[in-house]
């Protein structure tokens, strides 16, 4: 017997549930965040700030944001 669950890369997260995108708001504008699956971020243009997804868990802290370029 086979296990049928593959465990993904370490370099790549987890995939974030869908209905927690559709809650989740900016903390700084409680704007729309945009989910940006290659770089594993949730970016808000508003704020210009990306907040990083780490093992399948947005971090939501401006502190822990990368600034958008």
């Amino acid at each position: 017997m086979t296990d049928t669950q593959s465990t993904p890369p370490a370099n790549i997260s987890p995939a974030v549930d869908p209905k927690l995108l559709e809650i989740l708001v900016c903390p700084v504008t409680k704007g729309t965040l945009h989910y940006d699956r290659d770089a594993q971020e949730l970016v808000s243009e508003a704020a210009g700030l990306a907040y990083p997804i780490r093992d399948g868990i947005p971090i939501m802290l401006p502190d822990e944001a990368r600034q958008l370029g």
